[in-house]
């Protein structure tokens, strides 16, 4: 029965309690949002940290254990406090006082002591001041004398008395001469009365033997030996007749280094067989052995020549010589006769020269030579000279054993050929052989040429006496191929400049034109041809001696035609647009679109052109586009040319294949041409090539039409720009021209003319200047198709329309006036002041520019004051000071492109931005602001000071632009707002956002309206104070007292004091410190005395008693004192922490079972053998001084403190965290486990098994009764630790507030009571 009741109590009491804990939490009871977690009929509220109480409705002051230290006010916050330190501490509680020394501010070898709030500096000697920044000068007695220079040097100085005539300390000793080494050369030196005389060794001179005497300068060494001086010291070591070592005693004398072939100390000695010049008259000796051998002189000056021997017999030969038409003459002497010959020049022999070889050939002709064969006759040699402009001709031709030998011009060169000579009729093709040479040989003057055809052998060489060959190749030489063996015949016949039609049935020779010009020295199997001994009847169409005319010279072709010299006559090759024999004729250019009357021509074709032509056209016009060409059969337009953006276009079938790359519309006339080559098409502007394409074949055929200008029908013309508006000269379609009007003299072919509308002769330009384009009262001048204007003073442009604001003095004389591409902006600078007014600025609705940048220049020394700021909705800029440092924070929405969402999202972005060195310190700053990829919807920003780029801070996150600043927003300068505080007290510049600036002055206070289009107009009334001037900090009265001088430093005064005063005021006397009475450490005037701040470690007076820091230290509760080297620190006890050992560690709650287990770490005994110290907790020794180096987990100069791993709180849900050697554990609450007491074990507590309810309702039974044993003990054992509890604000300031004390009571899972 009692079992019964005792399972129905369980389950009622199980029911209510699900139900409970289905409930008790909702809504949630816990306050602060602490977390409501229902259990044993209830509820319970783990609060966050900062909070208690059963709903956690009350706010834990943790100040309430005093934690900052050192008279610091402690500030209450949520779960923690912080501490607001007195001036000259530091640390979370003020625990660390700021060492001022740190920075080494003293100079010059200077020790720093620090004190509270401040330090002093102890001097080394030789140096004063408050830093010891200033050197003793101790030159200030001029302790030099005699006019010798004083160096000043620490604690010393320096009587440099090089400049001086005296020696001695301070230059007072008169110098001996010598004393200086005056003497040059290694000469001694005597000292005489106050003077000095030099011995000089013998080669050198001089007051002080400054002067080498020069032994060589006579020149003694003969036959070009080499004259070496014995000073010469250099050469010592490298001329084997001069000692090894070099001596000034014994310098004086030369040597001769004699060329071979003599000898001697002068190089006199000489053994030469011509050495009495045996030769006479010029002749040159050349001496042998045993004997010498004269070469008399070939050509003399005087004309007079020597021979014999010794070149002393007079040649007489030449006197009264008859050698005619410069020929030269040769003397010579054979068997004592005396006699000359007669050497002829070009185009002449015979004993005198009298007989000419030069004929010429004015007209179609030739020479026959006929030679009877010899059998013995094994090659065939033929030369000539020969003079002619044409550029192709036959030379010559020869018959020899059934061969036929030729020479021509062909392209200006010479080519020799060999073939088979066959009969008439015969089309069989002939075995031939072909040597050609690469030269010009038609300009008209003189060329030799040689032919041989041998056994086995064929040659051709050019022999020019005017220097072509010599850097060239004249000469071809080849075997001669076995299939042109010939046959023997009765005759050798030989043409010169032609050949009979008759003789020669291959077709090749007749068509050479015959050679027209001149020949000489014609040689024909060594045997010369002269005009004299020809056959009446073996010339035809030649006469005798050279005739040229060049007509050429004359320079008959006009308009760049170039003249081609035919030897008797010329012709003209002429330029396009001219025509006619002298070019004289140019065609008529025809004008289109004549004072915009629209113009067009139109032509038919007459012929077939097939797939390839050329369409050529002279083009002038100052318009971008206009048709130049179309040709168009029945169908449709198959090929276009027209002008776009100033560039020839081509379109081909319908489809735009070229495009031209130089401009054409430049009012110049310019040279275009197509060429298409069936599948191929070539674009050509002034002979460049501006495009190539492939292209479908383009079939002219007869009847189609070629416009030219445009087309009959507007809309037509309107797909290629419109009709052209120019000028257009001498249109081709290949040789076939498009006459607009005909040549009067000269017949040239042409396609006839359909219909031409408004197209006018001639290329006359239209009257522009009628209308009047100048602007501002600028003066028109017409040009072709164009006009310029002539712009008054202050305006510029092709129009004058752009105005020089800047010389018409616009803005204020306090401002700056800047040139804008439509305008101009007055730049100045304005004072801002902390009760001056907020200017406001907005927009002026025309602002189309993205805005990327934020600029300004400012002077300031107020740390926290707001510069510039205007918001819209939700997006706002700020820029401001705080902290001393220049802030932007800048927040926007952006548009951000998401997959599958074409319009795009937007989102909110941020920006801050901080400069990374101070801008309130009164100096002048510039500032630079913008988008790191202003072409994007967001982009990081960046931030430049003072232009150093190196030191740029850039965003990490992005944002976007500032266009929102160019709608209707107010922008505020100068603060945040008019009433809102928080105001610029400075200087500042004009500010510029995206290059727009905006202005300190209306437009009301310019001279002239602003013409550019977009502006921030300020709709502020009042202007700041103009200029940049600061608070009057030296006046009315001067602030610095003592005679010292006020300095102005821009809202703040610095005083210059007079000698033996000092401080800001100037107001101590400081001459009580000049002699530096403290040893250790730094001295202060006190009136009429001094007072030393000591160094730590010192005392007395003076500081020259050196104490012991640890003499009265503060370590508590028995805690050691530890020597530092500048202060001491504390090695505390078990249960007590902190700097001095005041702070106890905090009892384990009773109700855990923990074993005290203690790390005994080695220590080591460190230091010298005046001073040593002990490093705990397995510290090491390290070379800096009483310093160690720690183990993981301890910290301090000795490693004596031990680092609190619980001070993070790590232990989560109310665990309690336990602090071990460089780590933590975790005492869990009964709900939770886990490393950190992350596991929720209640889960699992609510799935039991049926099996066990019988055992657990006796467990109940039984927990029930030790449960009421249980309360009666915890009562007792709270009474008697009621001064401690489970709650102390100084765990909770040091560990935080996740161990609440009506949670605690339950014993963890991990060490649980049983």
């Amino acid at each position: 029965m009692a079992i019964n009741r005792m399972q129905k109590l369980w389950q009622r009491a199980s029911s209510e309690r699900l139900l409970s804990s289905a409930n008790d939490c909702s809504p949630n009871p816990c306050q602060n949002q602490a977390l409501c977690r229902s259990g044993g009929g209830g509820y319970s509220c783990f609060c966050v940290p900062g909070f208690q109480g059963t709903h956690c409705q009350i706010d834990v002051n943790e100040c309430l254990s005093q934690p900052c230290r050192n008279g610091a006010t402690c500030v209450d916050r949520v779960g923690r406090y912080s501490c607001d330190c007195a001036p000259g501490f530091t640390g979370h509680t003020c625990e660390l006082q700021i060492d001022e020394c740190q920075s080494q501010p003293c100079l010059n070898g200077g020790s720093c002591h620090d004190n509270s709030n401040g330090f002093t500096c102890t001097c080394q000697t030789g140096f004063q001041g408050d830093r010891c920044e200033n050197d003793i000068d101790e030159c200030q007695a001029q302790p030099c004398q005699n006019g010798a220079l004083c160096i000043d040097g620490v604690n010393q100085y320096n009587c440099d008395c090089s400049y001086t005539a005296f020696i001695g300390q301070h230059c007072e000793t008169l110098a001996p001469p010598c004393l200086s080494q005056p003497c040059l050369n290694s000469a001694p030196c005597q000292d005489n009365e106050g003077n000095y005389t030099c011995e000089c060794w013998p080669g050198f001179e001089g007051r002080q033997c400054e002067l080498d005497i020069n032994e060589c300068g006579s020149s003694p060494c003969m036959h070009g030996g080499h004259c070496v001086e014995r000073s010469w010291w250099v050469l010592y070591g490298s001329e084997p007749q001069l000692p090894a070592v070099y001596d000034h005693q014994h310098a004086a004398g030369f040597i001769c280094s004699c060329p071979p072939g003599t000898t001697g100390s002068f190089c006199q000695e000489f053994i030469d067989h011509c050495d009495s010049r045996p030769c006479r008259n010029g002749g040159m000796c050349e001496s042998r052995s045993g004997g010498y051998v004269c070469h008399c002189l070939q050509q003399s000056r005087d004309g007079v020549l020597y021979s014999g021997a010794n070149c002393d017999l007079e040649l007489v030969g030449c006197k009264g010589h008859e050698c005619q038409n410069e020929g030269s003459c040769s003397p010579f002497l054979t068997d004592g006769t005396h006699g000359y010959t007669c050497s002829c020049s070009s185009g002449f022999t015979g004993p005198l020269c009298v007989t000419s070889t030069a004929f010429s050939f004015e007209h179609s002709g030739y020479l026959l030579l006929q030679v009877p064969m010899v059998e013995s006759d094994s090659s065939c040699n033929i030369s000539l000279s020969f003079r002619t402009v044409l550029t192709r001709a036959l030379l010559f031709r020869r018959t020899s054993r059934g061969q036929l030998l030729g020479l021509d011009l062909e392209a200006g060169q010479l080519r020799l050929s060999l073939r088979r000579e066959t009969s008439t009729g015969d089309e069989r093709e002939t075995p031939s052989q072909v040597l050609e040479l690469p030269h010009n040989v038609t300009d008209g003057e003189w060329h030799s040429v040689e032919v041989v055809l041998g056994k086995w052998l064929l040659s051709l060489r050019l022999k020019d006496d005017s220097g072509a060959c010599e850097n060239q190749d004249c000469q071809r030489v080849a075997p001669i191929n076995t299939a042109l063996a010939g046959l023997a015949s009765p005759l050798k016949s030989t043409f010169i400049g032609g050949v009979l039609e008759h003789t020669n049935g291959h077709t090749k020779d007749t068509e050479l034109p015959a050679f027209i010009g001149c020949m000489q020295d014609v040689f024909v199997d060594s045997q010369l041809v002269v005009p004299a001994e020809w056959l009446s009847d073996s010339a035809v169409n030649v006469s005798p001696g050279c005739s040229h005319r060049d007509r050429c010279l004359e320079v008959p072709c006009q308009n760049r035609g170039q003249c081609i010299n035919l030897w008797q006559n010329y012709q003209c090759r002429c330029p396009r647009p001219y025509e006619g024999q002298d070019c004289t004729d140019e065609y008529v250019t025809g004008r289109f679109w004549s004072e915009d009357s629209p113009s067009y021509a139109m032509f038919n074709i007459t012929d077939d052109q097939g797939h390839d032509l050329t369409i050529s056209l002279f083009v002038r016009t100052r318009r971008q586009t206009g048709l130049l060409l179309a040709l168009a059969n029945s169908d449709r337009h198959y090929l276009a040319i027209w002008l776009q953006d100033g560039r020839v276009r081509v379109q081909v079938n319908n489809v735009e294949i070229l495009k031209g790359e130089n401009m054409v519309n430049d009012g110049d006339s310019h040279f275009v041409s197509v060429e298409v080559a069936r599948y191929d098409m070539a674009l050509y502007v002034a002979a460049h090539k501006q495009g190539y394409a492939a292209v479908t074949p383009v079939n002219v055929q007869a009847g189609d039409m070629v416009y030219v200008g445009g087309l009959p029908e507007h809309m037509e013309t309107s797909a290629f720009g419109g009709h052209f508006k120019g000028c257009l000269q001498d249109p081709r379609i290949n040789d076939i021209r498009l006459q607009f009007f005909g040549l009067q003299d000269t017949p040239v072919r042409s396609f006839p003319l359909e219909h031409m509308a408004n197209v006018t002769a001639g290329c006359s330009g239209d009257n522009v200047c009628k209308r009047n384009p100048c602007l501002n009262g600028g003066m028109c001048y017409s040009m072709w198709d164009d006009f310029s204007c002539t712009c008054p003073s202050s305006t510029s442009g092709r129009r004058c329309e752009e105005v020089r604001w800047c010389e018409l003095s616009p803005c204020p004389a306090d401002a700056e006036c800047k040139m804008l591409n439509e305008g101009y902006e007055c730049y100045s600078n304005g004072t801002f002041l902390d009760n001056s007014r907020v200017l406001t600025y907005r927009g002026n609705g025309r602002i189309s520019r993205k805005l990327t940048s934020l600029s300004l220049n400012l002077r300031s020394r107020k740390c926290h004051a707001a510069i510039l700021h205007a918001e819209q909705a939700s997006a706002f800029i700020t820029v401001s000071i705080q902290d001393s440092l220049l802030f932007m924070e800048l927040q926007n929405t952006v548009e951000e492109n998401t997959p599958g969402d074409q319009e795009g999202a937007e989102r909110l972005s941020v920006v801050s931005l901080s400069s990374r060195r101070s801008v309130c310190d009164g100096e002048w700053h510039s500032v630079h602001l913008f988008m790191s990829a202003p072409w994007a919807h967001a982009s990081r920003w960046t931030l430049v000071l003072d232009e150093d780029v190196e030191e740029a801070s850039t965003s990490t996150s992005q944002a976007g632009n500032l266009d929102f600043l160019g709608q209707e927003v107010d922008i505020f300068v100068g603060g945040l707002g008019p009433d809102a505080g928080w105001m610029l007290a400075g200087c500042l510049g004009t500010v510029e956002i995206g290059g727009i600036a905006l202005p300190y002055h209306s437009s009301m206070e310019v001279n002239f309206p602003r013409a550019q289009r977009e502006q921030f107009v300020r709709v502020s009334p009042l202007p700041p104070q103009s200029g940049c001037s600061g608070a009057a900090v030296c006046w009315p009265g001067n602030p610095c007292l003592n005679g010292g001088e006020c300095q102005d430093l821009f809202n703040v005064y610095n005083c210059s004091c007079a000698e033996g005063w000092a401080g800001r005021h100037c107001d101590f006397f400081t001459d009580t410190c000049a002699l530096g009475p403290c040893v250790h450490g730094n001295c202060s005037v006190r009136g009429t005395s001094y007072e030393c701040a000591c160094e730590i470690g010192y005392a007395g007076a003076d500081c020259e008693v050196e104490v012991d820091v640890c003499e009265r230290h503060q370590c508590a509760h028995g805690g050691t004192c530890l020597h530092g080297p500048d202060k001491y620190a504390c090695l505390c006890p078990e249960n007590y922490t902190g700097p001095l050992c005041k702070e106890r560690v905090e009892e384990i709650p009773w109700y855990l079972l923990v074993r005290t287990i203690r790390h005994k770490l080695p220590v080591s005994v460190c230091g010298d053998d005046t001073r040593n110290y002990t490093c705990f907790n397995g510290g090491n020794c390290t070379d800096r001084e009483l310093s160690c180096d720690c183990p993981p987990g301890f910290m301090g100069h000795r490693c004596e403190q031990e680092l609190d791993e619980c001070k993070s709180n790590p232990c989560l849900n109310g665990g309690y965290c336990r602090n071990l050697i460089n780590k933590f554990m975790c005492i869990c609450e009964m709900s939770f486990a886990g490393e950190v007491c992350q596991t929720d074990l209640t889960a699992a507590e609510a799935v039991t098994s049926s099996r066990l309810l019988l055992s657990v309702s006796v467990v109940t039974v039984v927990l029930l009764l030790l449960l009421v044993l249980s309360s009666v003990c915890l009562v007792v054992a709270l009474n008697r630790r009621a001064t401690h509890g489970t709650y102390s604000p100084s765990r909770q300031e040091k560990d935080g507030s996740r161990v609440e004390m009506w949670n605690i009571t339950q014993p963890p899972p991990v060490e649980r009571l049983i």
